[in-house]
């Protein structure tokens, strides 16, 4: 479950306070309590299995940090992101990489995923504005409990992977469910289907 604590922070105190933590993350200047359940670490943990196994066949210089934080230059933001892929050629151009895991420059980040949980409005709305005027370049909204509002899967809600595509600096979202083999432009030649991912919280 995650939920807003009513507590306003500075980039500054967060960072300090808990920039170490991977229980919160902060958005606008709120601290976001993460709280994941079980099946949502399931989730997270097959993604994570899924891409390093892409990255080790390709022979890749990526690699999936474990505690990393993204920081928006200019928000009062740090978005912890269930899974998140780094260059790691493009981090030495990082600011802060060498003393604390701060990412800040697009450059450095393949792929963002979150897996939605109670509060999916930051996963939905908030994120996609985020993330896209940060430029990752691909951005997955993986929906394993059907939770998210009518708009955004449909009246029946049924689990869905959203992956969000950077085109011309917006997004175009194209959703996957049950049996629909994920299309994914930073791994063409992943094999898996939607339900595969959903079975990870079962």
């Amino acid at each position: 479950m995650i939920q807003a604590i009513s507590k306003s922070l500075t980039l500054e105190q967060f960072i300090a306070d808990y920039g170490d933590n991977d229980r919160y993350e902060l958005i606008d200047g709120e601290l976001i309590d993460r709280s994941p359940t079980g099946p949502h670490e399931e989730v997270a943990a097959f993604l994570l299995r899924k891409f390093n196994v892409e990255i080790d066949r390709l022979n890749l210089r990526w690699f999936t940090p474990t505690r990393c934080l993204i920081k928006p230059l200019g928000q009062s933001s740090a978005f912890r992101p269930d899974v998140l892929i780094l260059d790691k050629e493009a981090i030495a151009n990082e600011p802060l990489w060498q003393q604390e895991p701060i990412i800040t420059l697009p450059s450095s980040i393949k792929l963002v995923a979150e897996v939605v949980s109670s509060n999916w409005q930051n996963d939905y709305a908030r994120k996609v504005e985020d993330y896209a005027a940060l430029g990752i370049p691909e951005y997955w909204v993986v929906d394993y409990l059907g939770v998210g509002g009518r708009q955004f899967i449909g009246v029946a809600k049924p689990p869905t992977i959203t992956i969000h595509q950077l085109v011309e600096g917006e997004y175009q979202g194209q959703q996957f469910r049950g049996s629909d083999l994920i299309i994914s432009p930073t791994f063409p030649n992943l094999e898996l289907t939607a339900e595969q991912v959903f079975a990870a919280a079962r």
